[in-house]
């Protein structure tokens, strides 16, 4: 007759432990509940992964099976499979600590790291490996204000001169050297690109410089690129341009610019400000000089020995190349002929080009490189990742495209009014981030105080953008990236930000009566209020007999004299002061067991912790109940 499997081991007696794939010598397996949370790199090999656990590499291979990937030992998988792996082995996996080379702090709860379908980026670890690498600086301001034309005069080159209508048309990225020391450059047809970048949860910026015309001022799109570096993080520097212009006026926008909530170091502030002219090359080296001073502060590091990780800037499909990319590789070093996975495509490395067309063998941190070789175009703001071979990219690829289609029914993930509670994380500050969008700038003040007047010292209500006139895509981008709502009053929402808004699950609330915004807006901060414990008395009964069971149990024969009584909180009054508070844990009507007990009847009371019950003792119950709160109450 055939064994069981289990009959078999009980008789052989404990099962062995696993071996070492590298040294072949006994694991010792660690059991989860002692293990606590794990960390998990970036990447990390099937191999490793059960060294990590103390588990055979033969059970990981089989909960990847499981999940459709068919990887060998020292085929690489990435964070989001080891993770999946580690929960159906019982291990809880840690919250990764993410500091990257791109804007140098941790989104939290900007909502751009809070979207599910998003990818972890990198963690670099302190090690003899790290060395300082060149800051990737995002340039920003209003049309025409001269963004191009000051890269163009840093770069010495005609980029400007050879764009249709002066006006940047594409994203680019170019390198400068000052004295030795690198900076790359991202040359953005303003903030829309960088901040769709953050949406889909790339990390780029580490400097956002703000070019404000001297002769033209603070304007909206001014104002919406400080917002949008405000929302990322990113340190700021205001490049002062057109300072050679007669009607230059320094002192009126840097007034401005304080208005703006943007105070320069010259009026106390922590915000450097450069006077330069892109037409006359003034202050240029200053400006570069400046950027190396905040990036030393950032102490910006990166490990060029491990395998690549980058962001895609710019894509597009070549009619004779393929498809091309524009990737900014941010650690380790990318090589031609290396296996990279990029979002949800793949390719082997056939060609790198500089940021000068010129061919190159390799990229390393911070530097930015045209890519050919993949088989379709992804999208901006991709993360790219040198993989094992070609069968661990179309294994983690397809992977991915399951684990991105099991989540799209579960939503988004953006705040919206009716469910935004639900994505405040626990212990952080509670708050509610707003676009507002008025048809004339007078309405803003009057709408602003009146959201205002509903925060409390638990609910804030954070403003992150305002302006007058229709709500944009950029409006959109912002609040997608920042995981905040939309709220326009009395204005109107373009085609294409409507669109936007659709495919970003940004939340749009439009009105024409200021107390209809500001009573929807009460009703989701009264969701964000944490609840209230509120306590209920069910009943009370009087002891009139003391019954004895075993030698330290006594039960307390009683009467219901108002209510119910219940299990659950109990306190004793004796003569008029409560002596104890305690727990029912016992509630009987002659030998059965009930639930509950009504006026009039009489009922054996057994407390959890308390024996000294004495005749005449009143015994009250209570329950406690959660109480959603509002902000009048």
């Amino acid at each position: 007759m055939a064994r069981s499997r289990s009959g078999t081991r009980g008789r052989r007696g404990p099962r062995k432990p696993p071996r070492s794939a590298l040294t072949g010598s006994a694991v010792q397996t660690i059991d989860p509940r002692e293990r606590g949370a794990v960390e998990l790199p970036a990447t990390i090999t099937v191999k490793e992964l059960a060294e990590l656990f103390g588990v055979n590499p033969a059970d990981v291979i089989r909960e990847l099976i499981k999940s459709g990937i068919f990887a060998t030992i020292n085929q690489l998988i990435d964070r989001d499979t080891a993770a999946l792996v580690a929960g159906e082995l019982g291990y809880e996996v840690a919250e990764p600590q993410t500091v990257t080379a791109g804007d140098g702090s941790e989104e939290g709860s900007d909502g751009a790291g809070s979207d599910a379908a998003k990818e972890t980026f990198f963690t670099e670890v302190d090690d003899e490996d790290l060395v300082t690498r060149a800051p990737i600086v995002t340039v920003m301001g209003h049309v025409d204000h001269g963004k191009t034309s000051l890269l163009d005069a840093i770069r010495s080159t005609t980029v400007a001169a050879g764009e249709r209508g002066g006006i940047t048309q594409h994203i680019g990225a170019s390198e400068v050297t000052r004295d030795g020391r690198r900076v790359v450059f991202l040359d953005t047809p303003g903030h829309e690109a960088f901040t769709a970048m953050r949406a889909r949860g790339a990390k780029v910026t580490d400097i956002a410089i703000v070019v404000v015309a001297a002769d033209d001022g603070v304007m909206p799109q001014t104002l919406e690129a400080i917002s949008h570096a405000k929302a990322a993080k990113v340190p700021i520097i205001i490049a002062l341009n057109k300072m050679d212009k007669p009607d230059a006026n320094p002192d009126r926008v840097k007034t401005e610019l304080t208005e703006a909530g943007i105070v320069v170091e010259e009026y106390g502030g922590d915000t450097p400000l450069v006077p330069v002219s892109a037409k006359s090359r003034l202050g240029l080296d200053d400006l570069v000089d400046m950027v190396l001073l905040v990036a030393d502060l950032q102490d910006l590091k990166a490990n060029p020995k491990r395998p690549a990780i980058g962001t895609i800037v710019e894509a597009r499909m070549d009619k004779s190349r393929g498809a091309v990319a524009t990737g900014l590789v941010q650690t380790g070093t990318l090589r031609v002929g290396d296996v990279i996975v990029v979002g949800e495509t793949y390719g082997r490395v056939r060609a790198l080009e500089n940021d000068r067309g010129k061919r190159i063998p390799k990229a390393g941190p911070a530097t930015a490189a045209v890519i050919l070789g993949l088989s379709e175009v992804p999208q901006a703001g991709d993360i790219l990742r040198v993989v094992a071979d070609e069968k661990a990219a179309r294994s983690m690829v397809e992977a991915r495209a399951a684990q991105l289609a099991a989540r799209s029914g579960e939503g988004s993930g953006r705040a919206t009014l009716e469910d935004l509670y639900k994505q405040i994380q626990a212990g952080q500050a509670k708050e509610l981030r707003i676009i507002l969008k008025t048809d004339v700038s007078g309405s803003l003040g009057a709408i602003t105080h009146s959201l205002g007047q509903l925060a409390t010292d638990e609910v804030k209500i954070n403003v992150m953008h305002e302006g007058a006139g229709e709500i944009s895509d950029n409006d959109i981008m912002l609040a997608a990236a920042s995981n905040a709502i939309v709220v326009g009053f009395s204005t109107k929402i373009t085609d294409t930000a409507r669109r936007a808004a659709e495919t970003e699950k940004v939340d749009v609330r439009m009105y024409d009566i200021i107390y209809q915004l500001t009573d929807d807006i009460e009703k989701a901060l009264s969701g964000l209020l944490e609840p209230e414990i509120v306590e209920v008395v069910e009943g009370r009964a009087e002891v009139r007999q003391l019954i004895k069971v075993g030698k330290t149990t006594v039960i307390g024969g009683s009467y219901v004299t108002d209510g119910r009584m219940v299990k659950g909180g109990a306190r004793v009054w004796r003569g008029g002061k409560v002596i104890v508070t305690d727990r029912i844990e016992s509630l009987r009507r002659f030998r059965d067991d009930v639930r509950e007990v009504a006026s009039g009847f009489e009922c054996g009371i057994g407390l959890a912790g308390f024996s000294d019950l004495a005749e005449g003792d009143v015994i009250e119950c209570f329950t406690s109940k959660t109480v959603s709160r509002s902000l009048a109450s």
